[in-house]
């Protein structure tokens, strides 16, 4: 049972961790917020996942220009090393929390937070642990980042530099990449016996599956098909006991990036063909993109919409551009099936999350009610 979450997509607070800098600040204030709902006893029984897109990049940065400058080998801090782990995000929540369970830390791009929450899941229904902290970090809006994003043609910009509110607009006909964000969000999971002994009455959701697979196509860009999203999709479901009819909302990683959303939509359209109930959005119009940390963030969103009833919509979506007319074998789906901009009250009992990175790694959460 997906029991307490905690999500902030706020800068990370003063007095930042002296190992990682940022990425575990945000990553400890989100666990913080999370373990504050929850009486499980920490100890040995209960561990921590939390996925990490990028390697510190500030420290790195600060390191090499420390180096390069006179008496650079004695000015270097000794904590160099640990400030640069992707994995010390999950060890100073563990080291706050007493958290002495299994700890790992998921480093797939954009799919990490939910690789994470995947392990966390399965971890749990093994018998490894009795309660994970899961979710994943980032914190990378830095000059050298944002520069290498946008050389690699991935970012939003030109034309909405004088507008940058409607900038991250998945799925439109005007979108041209994605807006960087960063941020945390972590979850507790808990097996459902366990939560009904300590009092849980309601869980947001309970975690039902998991799937991932591999593109095998490209160092950034999805196969136009989508059939790596789908392949991720359809072993989730199966992991479920489910089928493309019994789903009601589609979390999808849709990022604003011309390729992506209609590799993505093409995939769902096929995937889910028959099913005239299932809705789709992209939150990161709300959020942009929050690399390591979408898929942790979207599966807390996720969740939300099980436990309340209420589909986030696609902020800034005007005009469905992403293919559909029926020729690669999927539904034609309306507009109205993207949810733009207005977010709906409708029953969603069965959810799926989607999250996909570079490498072509893709990792699918099928949530219920």
């Amino acid at each position: 049972a997906l029991a307490d979450a905690g999500l902030t997509v706020a800068p990370p607070p003063p007095g930042r961790p002296a190992d990682g800098g940022a990425t575990p600040a945000a990553a400890a204030a989100a666990a913080a917020a999370a373990a504050a709902d929850t009486a499980a006893t920490p100890g040995d029984r209960v561990g921590v996942s939390v996925g990490v897109g990028l390697a510190p990049i500030p420290p790195i940065a600060d390191a090499a220009a420390t180096l390069a400058s006179p008496r650079g080998y004695r000015r270097l801090s000794p904590r160099f090393v640990p400030s640069i782990l992707p994995n010390m995000a999950a060890g100073h929540i563990a080291m706050a929390h007493g958290l002495r369970g299994p700890s790992g830390c998921p480093s797939t791009a954009c799919a990490a937070g939910a690789h994470a929450v995947m392990e966390a899941a399965a971890a749990v229904a093994t018998g490894a642990a009795d309660a994970m902290l899961a979710g994943g970090s980032e914190a990378a809006l830095t000059p050298i980042a944002v520069a290498g994003f946008g050389r690699a043609r991935a970012l939003a910009g030109g034309r909405w530099n004088d507008a940058p509110g409607a900038s991250s607009r998945p799925f439109d006909a005007r979108r041209c990449g994605f807006v960087m964000g960063e941020g945390a969000a972590v979850v507790v999971l808990e097996a459902a016996d366990a939560a009904a002994r300590r009092g849980v009455t309601r869980a947001y959701a309970e975690v039902r599956g998991g799937g991932a697979s591999c593109d095998a196509h490209h160092i950034t860009a999805p196969p136009p098909g989508g059939e790596g999203a789908e392949r991720a999709v359809a072993a989730a479901l199966a992991a479920a006991g489910l089928l493309p009819s019994d789903v009601d909302y589609i979390n999808a990683h849709a990022t604003g990036t011309v390729v992506g959303d209609a590799a993505e939509a093409a995939a769902m359209r096929r995937l889910f063909r028959g099913n005239g109930r299932v809705v789709m959005s992209s939150t990161k119009g709300a959020t942009g993109h929050l690399l390591g940390a979408a898929g942790a963030a979207e599966a807390a969103v996720t969740a939300l919409a099980v436990a309340n009833g209420v589909v986030p919509p696609t902020v800034n979506l005007e005009d469905v551009d992403v293919g559909g007319d029926g020729a690669d074998g999927g539904d034609v789906w309306a507009p109205d099936r993207f949810v733009p901009r207005t977010a709906r009250r409708a029953a969603v009992d069965v959810a799926v999350s989607n999250s996909f990175g570079f490498g072509g790694t893709n990792a699918s959460l099928v949530l219920g009610a």
